[in-house]
């Protein structure tokens, strides 16, 4: 059966155990996940997959949170998830769509530069400051915030 791709309604449980993946603080995403578009990634009724975007400005969106099962990773459901958000971050007049992700995540910077983002901006110290556990990926201190932005209005850079 083909993946769907779909909004998740307001009384659906959470997924937070997916959601944990792609960010180890529940604080974190109890903080952001009821002021953006949640959409998830389902295969038989299934979720697999889920994006959480929000609005900063009247043309910005941010992905705050892109997570895929273990089990899914790797048949490009990501990507899809990330063309649902960019499509619907356009029907919403957004010219710019962000992500942010850690120094150490190595396969995310890699995921997200294939997918049309350009190194942007770093906030320096920002898993220090924001998050009580220390991060390590990759044999890395996950230390620094790494943004990514990706033009998604018809003009080229």
């Amino acid at each position: 059966m083909a993946i769907i791709i779909r909004e998740l309604f307001q009384q659906e449980p959470v997924p937070y155990g997916l959601l944990l993946e792609a960010d180890p603080s529940r604080e974190k995403i109890d903080g952001y996940i009821d002021k953006g578009i949640c959409f998830v990634a389902e295969k038989n009724h299934e979720v697999v997959g889920i994006i959480i975007i929000v609005s900063l400005e009247e043309t910005v969106d941010e992905i705050l949170n892109l997570a895929v099962r273990k089990e899914y990773r790797g048949k490009g459901i990501a990507k899809k998830l990330i063309e649902f958000a960019v499509n619907s971050s356009v029907s919403r007049g957004k010219l710019e769509l962000l992500v942010g992700t850690g120094n150490s995540s190595l396969d995310q910077l890699a995921f997200y530069q294939k997918c049309g983002f350009r190194i942007d901006t770093i906030k320096k110290n920002y898993f220090i400051e924001n998050y009580r556990e220390v991060i390590i990926e990759n044999g890395i201190r996950c230390m620094d915030m790494i943004m990514l932005k990706r033009r998604i209005s018809p003009k080229k850079y």
